[in-house]
C-alpha cells in the first residue's frame, strides 16, 4: 500500500479496532449495575447510548447515524486527499473514531435500521461516559484542525 494511504488508513484501522475490542469486551465482562472503581475518579461503567455526544438526541439515533456516515465520507474524501502527512494521520484518527461510532450504530441491537446504540463504559464520574472512539475524536479533531490551520497559514504567507 502506497505510504501516503497508510498515514490515513493505519491510525484509522487501530483506533477502529481497538474501540470495537474494547467495546466488546466491556459489554462481555461488565455489569451495567455494578461499575468497576480502578482508582481515583476513573470506573468501568457499562452504558448504551442511543443519542449524540451527552446522550443529546437519544430519540434521533437514525438521524444521528446517518450524519455520522454522511460525515465519514467526507472525512475519508478529504483525509485521502490531504498531502501533509501530519495532517492526514489526524484524519486517520478522527475517521477511526467516526467509524467505531458508527459502527455501532449499524451493527449494534436496537429497534430499526440505524439504530444500534453506542456502547460508552469509561467513567471519570465528572464527565460523560465515553469509549476510545470518543477519545479519538475529542483529541483528534481540535489537533486536525490546529494543523489544518497551520498548513493552510504557511501556504498562504508563502
Amino acid at each position: 500500500m502506497h505510504k501516503k494511504i497508510l498515514f490515513f488508513v493505519l491510525p484509522s484501522l487501530v483506533v477502529l479496532l481497538l474501540d470495537q475490542v474494547t467495546k466488546s469486551i466491556a459489554v462481555a465482562k461488565l455489569d451495567p449495575s455494578e461499575p468497576v472503581e480502578l482508582f481515583w475518579t476513573l470506573q468501568l461503567n457499562l452504558i448504551r447510548n442511543a443519542g449524540a455526544s451527552f446522550s443529546i438526541g437519544e430519540n434521533l439515533t437514525p438521524i444521528i447515524a446517518t450524519i455520522a456516515i454522511i460525515a465519514s465520507v467526507a472525512i475519508a474524501y478529504l483525509g485521502l486527499a490531504e498531502t501533509n502527512l501530519k495532517v492526514k494521520f489526524l484524519y486517520g484518527i478522527v475517521f477511526g473514531g467516526v467509524l467505531g461510532n458508527v459502527t455501532d450504530r449499524i451493527f449494534r441491537e436496537g429497534d430499526g435500521l440505524l439504530s444500534g446504540e453506542v456502547v460508552d463504559f469509561i467513567d471519570l464520574q465528572w464527565w460523560p461516559i465515553f469509549n476510545f472512539a470518543d477519545m479519538a475524536l475529542v483529541i483528534g479533531l481540535p489537533l486536525l484542525l490546529y494543523y489544518r490551520y497551520q498548513v493552510e497559514r504557511d501556504l498562504a504567507n508563502g
